[in-house]
């Protein structure tokens, strides 16, 4: 199938997927989140880092197990009810575990106890699942990486990576010692150290093949072993039996075409990218002689997708830019760090019913891909969102249960943990995508992300108009939503211009449209980054018309959090502005800001103070505001996320006691009312965790209530853009 046919295939699946009636098809849904810091013990510091990387399960599926590396230590989870996961504790070991499965009663985890990169060293630990203790260890005789359990229980595979050191010699190999394979018999689940065999992986590879850097072990059900070689560009066969290596082969390169390859604040899929090596991270078998690697790169390659080999190397497909359009479509694409796209990492497969599945974990779009294994070339079902970062996959088909870890712990800057979460494959429809696009004539995506602003068109019930903040900064765009589809579908991009151009200097937090086809946008000014705070009128060709600055008596108290929204009250000589400030200002007393009006004909300027919830951890402050049918709906939000977040909230001020003061007086203090609180809201809609930025609201033409976050373009967050269909908020308040 051609590429871009291919490509409109698998949108209108993803589409389909949410839209389909119930018990039409079977879909994974999330159905838990779990935060790893919950595993700490009660006297811990909660502000610590901690991660959960590579994850298993127990073989009834009830316990998960999980390496966190930067605590040094091995978790557990109780999913006996898997949509109330529970912490089951965790084992603090001696160095960093970097790899874990279960064998039996027993959890198997790879241990880095290295001094250095010149004298790495690591041990293999054996735990008690029941006392959670550890009984014994072998010693590997290098850093060991991933490690594989043979379906009949009797071998253990680990791959001995021995990483390089990417500060010397700016990274380049071969740095010694090479890394090789362990092989391990094992006994009721226990490795016999003695039975340790060294498998030499040298002279292989083109590409310093005297240094391999084994990195994700895999078996089929002949006892095999595939291994990837990530910085080397290959991959080796060897039969555990025997510890030879039967056949090996380069994993090759392949060429890109439409993909965004700047970092240049716009989402653009016309660049190319020619012969880049593939280098495979994770490997896995989808029969005794096909598997399935994710080109994650490490080294100088990764080509953003995965493929499938026979296990002599022929190339049996090719997924090219697929899973980056892909993302994109669901305003995943991680423009910021877009070196190697989406950055395939992990995989798992499993049987569920007559389906053999694979799953494609997508670290920098953090997301999972879910195929079908349809044999020539292989169907994408789903996208799941999953937390920052996401590595490690266990699937359990007896539960018809699939696992992520997500390796990244934010709590540093405030933003989100480290988690684990649990989806369960049950009859449809998906919950996720909530909003998507339309691709493009030419069959590429859209592009979107960052929805900061929310508005309805006054003229049609279901459509709503959205735009994007400075996270795209090279095209700061208006987007057109059809609200009539499930997932709501982004019909057009408008590209906002300053002569001819796309207008530079703007951080589009607002947009109402303007009675005339075209629309009022507010723009949040930082005058440490020479961006102005300002109204910006343009025509419904995205054309600036009309820039309308800050006056003086509000400039002279300025902060950098400005304006969070607009609306229109009135029309003709009457139309009057109405916006809302993020936080106080420096004139504005705590715990109150503005809303501040403007008066296009007259040119005037007011303002009334709103009264903030009282600030707990983090701040408060506002991010919406539009007017409905007598009254201003104002979203209010406190900067929290997960389970520290409190104040997602939806308020009333009643526009006829809305008397806004001409600036240089006090502004008069309005009275609010309490519409929604949107933290239950934000927790069910995908079943994660309360995401902090609320940032669009909108009541269509036939008073039906929106709700959009702003997904911060996937940059140290993880990605998802929850679209919330309120239903007629009128009608209960």
């Amino acid at each position: 199938m051609p590429r871009h046919s291919r490509l409109f295939a698998l949108t209108a699946a993803l589409a389909a997927s949410v839209a389909m009636p119930a018990h039409a098809e079977m879909m994974f849904n999330r159905i838990a989140t779990f935060a790893v810091a919950d595993n700490l013990p009660a006297d811990a510091d909660r502000t610590r880092p901690t991660s959960s990387e590579i994850i298993a399960a127990s073989e009834d599926g009830m316990t998960l197990v999980y390496s966190d590396s930067p605590l040094g230590a091995v978790g557990f989870i109780d999913i006996t009810d898997p949509k109330a996961p529970k912490p089951a504790g965790m084992l603090k070991i001696e160095g960093e575990p970097t790899s874990v499965v279960v064998s039996g009663a027993k959890a198997l985890a790879g241990v880095n106890t290295s001094e250095s990169y010149a004298n790495p060293s690591g041990n293999l630990a054996v735990i008690d699942l029941a006392s959670k203790a550890i009984e014994s260890t072998c010693d590997l005789g290098g850093q060991p990486d991933s490690l594989a359990l043979s379906k009949d229980g009797k071998f253990l595979a680990v791959a001995i990576e021995n990483e390089r050191d990417e500060e010397l010699n700016d990274g380049e190999i071969p740095q010694m010692p090479a890394g090789d394979l362990k092989i391990f018999t094992l006994a009721a689940g226990v490795p016999d150290c003695a039975t340790m065999k060294t498998v030499t992986l040298t002279g292989m590879a083109e590409v310093a093949g005297d240094d391999p850097e084994p990195e994700f072990v895999a078996f089929n059900d002949a006892g095999e072993v595939a291994v990837t070689l990530q910085e080397n560009n290959h991959i080796a066969v060897v039969d555990a039996a025997t510890g030879q290596v039967t056949t090996h082969f380069s994993a090759g390169s392949t060429s890109l075409e439409n993909i965004d390859t700047k970092k240049d604040g716009a989402l653009n899929f016309t660049g190319k990218a020619e012969n880049v090596a593939r280098e495979p991270d994770a490997v896995k078998w989808l029969d005794n002689d096909r598997l399935v690697v994710a080109n994650e790169g490490d080294y100088k390659g990764g080509s953003r997708g995965f493929t499938i080999f026979s296990k002599t190397g022929e190339v049996l497909f090719e997924a090219g830019n697929e899973l980056d359009h892909a993302a994109a479509n669901v305003g995943h694409y991680p423009e910021a760090r877009n070196k190697k796209g989406v950055e395939p990492e992990g995989l798992e497969t499993g049987k569920f019913g007559d389906e053999q599945l694979f799953f494609v974990a997508l670290e920098r779009a953090s997301l999972i891909g879910v195929y079908k294994d349809a044999g020539a070339a292989p169907e994408l079902l789903q996208l799941l969102p999953s937390g920052v970062g996401p590595e490690g996959l266990v699937a359990i088909p007896s539960r018809d249960l699939l696992v992520t870890a997500n390796e990244a712990d934010l709590v540093e800057d405030g933003l989100a943990r480290s988690h684990v979460m649990i989806y369960q494959r049950a009859d449809g429809p998906a919950a996720y995508p909530q909003i998507m696009a339309a691709l493009t004539d030419e069959g590429t995506p859209l592009g979107w992300g960052a929805l900061s602003g929310l508005a309805a068109d006054p003229k049609g019930a279901g459509q709503l108009y959205a735009v994007s903040d400075s996270v795209y900064r090279s095209a700061p765009s208006i987007f057109t939503v059809d609200t009539t589809q499930t997932p709501a579908l982004i019909t057009a991009k408008t590209i906002v211009t300053r002569d001819g151009m796309p207008a530079q200097k703007l951080d589009l937090e607002g947009i109402a449209p303007d009675g005339e086809g075209g629309f009022w946008l507010a723009s949040e000014g930082n005058s440490g980054k020479l961006t102005p705070h300002g109204i910006i009128r343009v025509n419904d060709k995205g054309e600036i018309k009309q820039e309308i600055a800050f006056p003086a008596e509000l400039l002279a108290h300025e902060i950098r959090f400005g304006l969070e929204g607009i609306t229109t009250v009135g029309e003709g000589d009457d139309l009057m502005l109405v916006m809302a400030m993020q936080r106080e200002w420096k004139d504005d007393p705590k715990g109150q800001v503005k809303l501040v009006a403007y008066k296009p004909k007259a040119k005037e300027w007011s303002a009334v103070r709103y009264p903030l919830e009282a600030a707990g951890e983090g701040w408060i402050g506002l991010s919406e505001i539009t007017a409905h049918n007598g009254k201003l709906y104002i979203v209010e939000r406190d900067n929290l996320i997960g389970a520290d977040a409190k104040v997602k909230r939806i308020y009333s001020v009643a526009l006829d006691t809305f008397k806004p003061a001409a600036l240089g007086g006090e502004p008069p203090l309005v009275e609010k009312t309490l519409v929604r609180d949107l933290i239950g809201d934000l927790r069910t809609a995908a079943n994660g965790y309360v995401l902090d930025k609320v940032e669009g609201f909108a009541i269509d033409a036939g008073g039906e209530a929106f709700v959009v976050t702003d997904n911060d373009g996937v940059d140290d967050s993880s990605g998802e853009t929850l679209f919330i269909r309120l239903g007629n908020i009128e009608a209960v308040n």
